[in-house]
């Protein structure tokens, strides 16, 4: 059997659980929600990159749908538009019911395998989403966010972003008590985008797991959106999962630079440069048409996963694409059909099935059970925390 085969046949028995997906995101600005204009169960090539069949084609099992909202909006503005992706993830599920089966633990995830359905949960990107509220924090998770990236882009008054200028030097007070209250209710700590030093600091303060939803390798890579091999190391002690993401700008070294002036173009155009409508990825083709793009690949994911199990170790890996996230895609990674191809990639390497199981289902399932586990004991030991950053930290 070829290795493409056997990649499908593993995925049938331990698909993906993907950490980062912004398909909300892209149905919010592309068709302000309107699913009938997007609807995923028709082949959505050219405007998406995630539609259902190609899901299934590239046997993603269980997905964390990002609930983001940019960091220019604020307050209670970002709160709202963070419950507007949390309808719009209600709304898929509802409407795709054969396909899609809301998932709020790790015996959701596997009860979704069993049936055949993608397990779907959410995840909010960007502590900003919150508004220095630990009771919005805990009221998102009610609501079934199950994860919470820290930063976005920018920085917010509790913690730095890995993309910002730095202002704290890692956690305010009040961001290791969002750290400490995301543990007491069983919500994963996200730490893509995060400089470094929150990286260091929420592990530090963390008593359970943490994740990066969607980051790769610095030493492969040396980009700041990327995880530094200290870190990496310092995740089997803590438990955590690192989910490779694909996004070129951040895995392939010779397109930073290039990025950096798509980027440019994007804001001379008027456009923000996260933009991904088909007017923006217009701009994009006749930029990459003048200016040829350096082009990431399988290979390219793959030597990462290569390196992030060497240093944090099978037990502590995973796999998050950022679909509909991002502009450019790697060459047989174009969307989200294209999993078995890097589990191909990966089985021509050397890597065992066990090892791949571990990759795509397994690391997932169990972080977000220790989550879990760790919850009941902290509730069980303390209440709900009712600091203000006003307290902690001096902020009002």
């Amino acid at each position: 059997m070829d290795h493409l085969a056997r990649a499908r046949e593993l995925l049938a028995a331990h698909p993906v659980v993907d950490g980062h997906n912004d398909l909300p995101w892209a149905l919010r600005e592309q068709v302000g929600y309107d699913l009938d204009a997007r609807d995923i169960a028709a082949d959505q090539r050219g405007l998406l990159h995630t539609d259902l069949n190609r899901l299934r084609a590239g046997g993603v099992g269980g997905q964390f749908w990002s609930v983001y909202v940019r960091t220019d909006l604020t307050g209670d503005a970002a709160v709202s538009a963070t419950l507007e992706q949390i309808d719009v993830v209600g709304v898929l599920i509802a409407r795709y019911p054969t396909h899609l089966r809301r998932a709020l633990t790790a015996d959701d995830l596997e009860k979704a395998r069993a049936e055949g359905r993608i397990a779907s949960l959410m995840g909010a990107e960007g502590g900003h989403s919150i508004n220095n509220s630990l009771g919005t924090l805990r009221a998102l998770y009610e609501l079934g966010v199950r994860y919470m990236t820290l930063t976005h882009n920018d920085n917010i008054d509790w913690a730095d972003s890995a993309t910002d200028l730095p202002r704290l030097g890692g956690l305010s007070a009040f961001g290791h008590e969002v750290v400490r209250e995301m543990n007491r209710v069983g919500m994963l700590v996200d730490l893509s985008h995060v400089a470094d030093g929150v990286m260091r600091d929420a592990i530090a303060t963390s008593t359970a797991p943490v994740i990066f939803s969607h980051s790769s390798s610095r030493a492969v890579c040396d980009h700041p959106r990327n995880i530094p091999d200290d870190v990496l190391a310092a995740l089997p002690a803590n438990g955590g999962v690192a989910m490779a993401t694909f996004v070129p700008k951040f895995v392939l070294p010779e397109a930073v630079a290039w990025t950096l002036a798509a980027d440019r173009n994007m804001r001379e155009h008027g456009l923000h440069h996260l933009d991904t409508t088909p007017q923006a990825m217009r701009i994009h083709e006749d930029f990459e048409a003048a200016h040829p793009r350096p082009e990431a690949t399988v290979a390219t994911i793959a030597d990462h996963l290569d390196h992030m199990r060497a240093v944090a170790g099978i037990d502590h890996i995973g796999i998050g694409g950022d679909y509909d996230g991002t502009a450019f895609t790697p060459r047989g990674l174009e969307d989200v059909s294209g999993y078995p191809n890097l589990i191909a990639e990966l089985l021509g390497r050397g890597w065992s099935e066990g090892d791949l199981a571990k990759l795509t289902w397994r690391n997932a399932v169990r972080v977000l059970r220790d989550a879990e586990a760790v919850a009941r004991d902290e509730q069980s030991r303390r209440g709900p925390s009712h600091a203000t950053i006003a307290e902690l930290d001096g902020v009002h």
